[in-house]
């Protein structure tokens, strides 16, 4: 008995993939300075705007994550 498979993907040229590559790179380097920068302001807040906020001091960086990367991060 004879089988013969055969997968054809899409073809994707060497210059769409580097130009997503890039575009990853650059929404995750964004990603990542909004991070920075929320931590950085919710750090300079004093203790009692954080508790305007409902925040306290341990929960700066989960915050910042999630207004960075979304709920799921």
């Amino acid at each position: 008995m004879a089988f013969v498979s055969s997968n054809r993907g899409t073809s994707v040229s060497l210059g769409n993939r580097l130009g997503e590559i890039g575009q990853q790179a650059a929404e995750a380097y964004a990603n990542w300075r909004m991070y920075r920068r929320t931590l950085a302001e919710l750090q300079a807040l004093s203790g009692r705007e954080l508790a305007d906020l409902g925040l306290n001091r341990s929960l700066l960086r989960r915050a910042a994550l999630e207004a960075a990367y979304g709920k799921d991060a």
